[in-house]
């Protein structure tokens, strides 16, 4: 016969307490250790020595502990030098890459003179290479990396570490070129809705800076097409005063894209729009010029009816319907 459980649960927790009394007894041996004991320490000479020791061990969270315990003593001795950089390298094996930055770059400031000066600096670029994050999230961080980067290449021109230190910005210079692409798409995007206003002009102004600042970039071909798309549009719904304007422009973006282009996949989308443009621009050129003949007709009568009295009817200017 099964006892029932609230019988059997007495006897269960008879047989769990000394296993419960082991488990505490294991918890209060290893607390007693002797990194315990180093931690409650006041021997720096010890700390020094066990820091060190945890650091060559791998066992860097022991180390950070003890060195921050030791480092405000021997500050200012020979055996801070050492303990600052395995400190800073701490933070970088234990994957902290911001702060391992920062350490390695007070170290490279307290101690330029080191033979460990060059690769404290080159760490502090590489930590904040290693933080940057992918090409869709905000670049600040990356572009700081450039920059220490560029202070290292600058600075070590002829380290075994310049190529590199090379490579890290050639990466970090395509993550900026994918986000800039992908802030351009963003503007293109934007000019397909209800009140497209401002982003055609914005488009167009970040298209052309893209193809300023990529002038390589495997996007330049897309991105001018484009080009040509929005700024056909931008004329096509532009004021009467900078229709014309608009519309030339987008024939010469046409234009530039088929002699930079020749081979390009976009080439028969390309000659439709230029036809469209053409056509518009022969339209509104057309409108323009009856429109002024209209207006100078109306301006004339109007001297003619003023000189022969106010009794004559005038022929007011035509409204513009463009």
């Amino acid at each position: 016969m099964i006892n029932p459980l609230y019988l059997r649960l007495p006897m269960m927790m008879k047989k769990r307490i000394p296993l419960y009394i082991s488990l505490f007894l294991l918890v209060l041996i290893s607390a007693c250790g002797p990194f315990y004991k180093l931690e409650k320490s006041t021997n720096w000479e010890e700390l020094y020595e066990a820091a060190n020791n945890y650091y060559e061990q791998g066992e860097y969270n022991k180390a950070i502990i003890l060195y921050e315990k030791v480092l405000p003593v021997i500050r200012g001795s020979e055996k801070a030098e050492m303990a600052d950089f395995n400190y800073a390298y701490s933070h970088f094996r234990m994957k902290r890459y911001i702060e391992a930055a920062g350490y390695f770059n007070t170290f490279y400031q307290t101690y330029n003179r080191s033979p460990l000066a060059e690769e404290a600096l080159f760490m502090n670029s590489y930590s904040l290479y290693l933080d940057s994050p992918d090409y869709n999230l905000d670049q600040k961080s990356s572009k700081d990396a450039v920059n220490a980067i560029q202070l290292f290449i600058n600075r070590f021109p002829q380290s075994d570490s310049y190529e590199r230190a090379m490579s890290m910005i050639d990466d970090l210079q395509v993550r900026f070129e994918k986000k800039a692409y992908q802030e351009a798409i963003l503007y293109y995007k934007l000019t397909e809705g209800l009140y497209p206003g401002d982003f055609y002009r914005a488009c167009i102004i970040n298209f052309q800076n893209f193809a300023k600042n990529y002038p390589d970039s495997e996007y330049n071909e897309e991105l001018a097409y484009k080009l040509i798309e929005v700024s056909l549009a931008y004329g096509q719904r532009s004021v009467f005063d900078k229709k014309e304007e608009r519309l030339k422009n987008a024939i010469s973006f046409a234009d530039q894209f088929q002699r930079r282009y020749p081979e390009s996949k976009y080439l028969g989308s390309v000659q439709p729009l230029i036809k469209k443009a053409d056509s518009e621009l022969i339209a509104h050129q057309k409108f323009k010029k009856e429109y002024e003949e209209r207006l100078a007709k109306a301006r004339l009568e109007a001297e003619e009816a003023e000189a022969a009295g106010p009794s004559t009817e005038v022929t007011s200017a035509p409204p513009i319907e463009n």
